[in-house]
């Protein structure tokens, strides 16, 4: 299995030579679409569930940690990947780049492996450490086994999407990603509610459609990356692990990896101090989770789009492209967060109104959408800041600003607001932890990129 063409070495790849706004519209704009169809088939799982009931939807809104921790391994696995691959191929270190991509495939291997694993045995006592409520802990364990046991789907997928990125190629990565949300989206009502002689799954007909819309994206890019990507060459005999490579791309990874599953114990502390009001709380939060990701995604397909610019640049010694690079995105996320925080606080009640509402969660989620979108307006830039950190050799920094602002503050905030008694506050504990989040993002920036100067010269 490898790749017939020749390396594209003579020439300089794209991300050294083109402008930087039309490069970065040109890397940015595929994978922000194809991320706002990965958010449109995650909502539109979580609306088809809805009309089942809110303890179907209360399910799947409790799995989210796990779903968001086998995201939080794939794409930490993938930010270190793509910068080892980005920084040699602008070095033009060929034999490294080529080591990158295999050793990364076997790096996404053997997490499908180890999740899958974990999901037959875990799902059912996660669930119960959560509540004791029996229709959701069955949902919950149903839909978790399925999505985590064939986690080979996400894991390649996200594999073959990321090798496609870190070579400029992200139309082909955005195509992946539509295929396999369409036939999501296409078999979420067919498996959940039976239609067309097949057989009524429920919510383990959503985690089915998931798995399948998953293996096929990654089917395509394995042939894409063979058939289309001439900076790399896969090779069947080089997919095993190389000590020096695993290092090189967890160093940078592994930052990023604890930085998401951090998410996934906020997500577990939050639902936990939100169900002692109400499970409709928790219901809302979840419903948040789905509406936000219409904001989040594009920016972390900008986001995306900007990581492999950064590092091929910064390796081949070209800090005004690097700079440009990140005064452009930065804006860019900005804008975008704005107008999601106007959403959010104009039509909350229209964005609830998709998940079959109850009355209560209607009122509970209005207040909490509003409140919680105030957060926005901070959090495009700390995101941007975050990734030229990890992009450039600085990986800590981002962590450091995860932590605090997901433990140290948001979790400490939020359980200090439950204590008095109103719901409605503990809202807040989102806008305030983004502030912490800011300011230490400035404080990073600001020493990586002096550090960077001090390295290869002022622009």
């Amino acid at each position: 299995m490898e790749n017939k063409t020749p390396a594209a070495g003579a020439a300089e790849n794209k991300m050294g030579v083109m402008p930087i706004a039309p490069l970065l519209a040109g890397m940015a704009v595929p994978m922000m679409i194809s991320m706002l169809v990965q958010a449109l088939y995650n909502v539109v799982d979580s609306i088809f569930v809805a009309q089942l009931s809110q303890d179907a939807l209360n399910a799947v809104s409790l799995a989210f940690p796990l779903q968001n921790l086998m995201i939080a391994v794939g794409g930490g696995t993938g930010v270190g990947m793509n910068a080892l691959l980005s920084r040699s191929l602008g070095e033009k270190k060929q034999e490294q780049a080529d080591r990158a991509a295999n050793t990364g495939i076997f790096l996404f291997l053997l997490s499908a492996v180890v999740f899958g694993l974990c999901g037959v045995a875990l799902a059912r006592p996660f669930f119960l450490a959560q509540t004791d409520i029996a229709a959701i802990v069955n949902y919950g364990t149903d839909y978790a086994r399925i999505c985590l046991g064939l986690s080979i789907g996400i894991f390649s997928q996200f594999c073959f999407e990321r090798l496609l990125q870190s070579t400029g190629r992200t139309v082909y990565s955005m195509v992946t990603q539509i295929i396999g949300a369409v036939i999501n989206i296409i078999m979420d009502p067919i498996l959940i509610f039976g239609l067309f002689g097949f057989p009524r799954l429920e919510v383990a007909g959503a985690a089915v459609a998931t798995v399948m819309g998953q293996l096929v994206a990654a089917c395509i890019g394995l042939i894409m990356n063979i058939k289309f990507n001439q900076d790399i060459h896969i090779r069947l005999r080089h997919i095993r692990p190389d000590r020096e490579i695993v290092g090189e791309i967890y160093r940078v990874g592994l930052p990023s990896i604890v930085m998401q599953s951090i998410g996934s114990v906020m997500t577990f502390g939050m639902n936990k101090i939100l169900i002692g009001f109400t499970d409709t709380a928790t219901a809302v939060f979840g419903a948040y989770f789905k509406l936000q990701s219409f904001i989040f995604m594009p920016v972390f397909g900008l986001n995306n789009g900007m990581v492999p610019i950064i590092s091929y640049n910064y390796g081949a010694a070209r800090l005004d492209r690097v700079k440009k690079t990140f005064q452009l995105t930065a804006a860019t996320a900005t804008v975008i967060m704005c107008v999601g925080c106007a959403a959010f606080n104009l039509i909350p009640d229209v964005l609830l109104s998709f998940f079959n509402p109850s009355a209560e969660m209607l009122a509970i989620g209005t207040v909490a959408l509003r409140v919680i979108s105030y957060s926005f307006l901070l959090a495009g830039f700390d995101i941007i800041a975050g990734s030229v950190c990890q992009a450039i050799g600085n990986p800590v920094y981002t962590l450091i600003c995860s932590v605090c602002r997901q433990l140290v503050a948001l979790l400490p905030v939020a359980w200090l607001l439950a204590q008095t008694g109103r719901l409605d506050l503990v809202w807040f504990c989102f806008p305030i932890s983004e502030v912490v989040s800011l300011v230490l993002s400035i404080v990073f920036l600001r020493r990586t990129m002096r550090r960077v100067e001090a390295q290869i010269g002022p622009a």
